[in-house]
């Protein structure tokens, strides 16, 4: 057996469009040969049948195509990528502690764990219908697979309130988690998770950081700045970082960004 990170495109999801194009397909030739009976509606029905069929049959082929490049185990695995990398800039002195906000299939916190043996890392996740694949057996089975389930933990969590004390961890991160968090003001939502680092705990954060999820967010890294923050950057992971932009542009990723820094 190996770890199974799952797809951030779901087989339901896919199978979903794949049963949607068919009903409208059939829908409109339903319509055509029922034609008499429609009378004049039969052409306008039919019409916006077929076009909705052909809507959802490319929407199922961007879907796939989403699907195969983030695959872990497909040519491109652009999930893989984009986990290792922001993993790198996670550095935890033996015996500390570290979180991971919105775990998912514990791949991040994971990572992070490989690469910090001795110290110990903490995945929460609210695991959520819209991900009904992705579950806290999930991530225990894929930690024992990878061999860190001694430096893992995953339990239940919500990024708008961390059920932890200000100062607990060593170092906290999260993939493309906030933006998918609706209303409530996502720079808050990180300094929600700043408030549970350490003074001189790192941090490593990527996300769709767009003006239309999260304002300014270069004034934002200037303010944490201003209070004291150390080495705060953004980097654009879309300009061969992680992927181009031509490919952030088609996966719907553009946008994305890595926050890093010292608290």
């Amino acid at each position: 057996m190996s770890a199974n990170y799952k797809n951030w495109v779901p087989n339901g999801m896919v199978m979903g469009f794949v049963a949607g194009t068919a009903a409208l397909a059939f829908g409109a030739s339903a319509a055509v040969l029922c034609g008499k009976k429609l009378g004049k509606a039969q052409k306008p029905i039919a019409g916006l049948l077929a076009a909705g069929s052909a809507m959802t049959a490319l929407s199922t082929l961007w879907l796939k195509i989403c699907q195969d490049r983030y695959s872990y185990d497909g040519s491109r695995q652009l999930s893989r990528q984009i986990i290792e990398g922001t993993a790198e800039y996670i550095d935890v002195r033996d015996g500390g502690i570290a979180l991971d906000v919105g775990c998912g299939s514990g791949a991040l916190t994971i990572a992070c764990a490989k690469r910090n043996p001795g110290a110990k890392f903490i995945g929460i996740d609210r695991w959520g219908k819209e991900y009904a694949s992705f579950s806290k057996e999930l991530c225990e089975s894929n930690a024992a697979e990878e061999g860190v389930a001694d430096n893992t933990e995953f339990m239940q969590g919500d990024a708008v309130h961390l059920d932890f004390e200000d100062d607990t961890f060593d170092a906290v991160t999260s993939n493309y988690v906030y933006h998918n968090i609706t209303g409530t003001d996502r720079k808050e939502l990180l300094r929600e998770t700043f408030r549970v680092l350490k003074k001189g705990g790192c941090f490593a954060i990527h996300d769709i950081m767009s003006k239309s999820k999260y304002g300014d967010i270069q004034a934002f890294a200037d303010e944490l700045r201003k209070e004291g923050f150390e080495s705060v950057s953004v980097i654009d992971t879309t300009k061969g970082k992680f992927m181009s932009p031509a490919e952030a542009a088609l996966m719907g990723l553009g946008g994305s960004a890595l926050m890093i820094g010292r608290k």
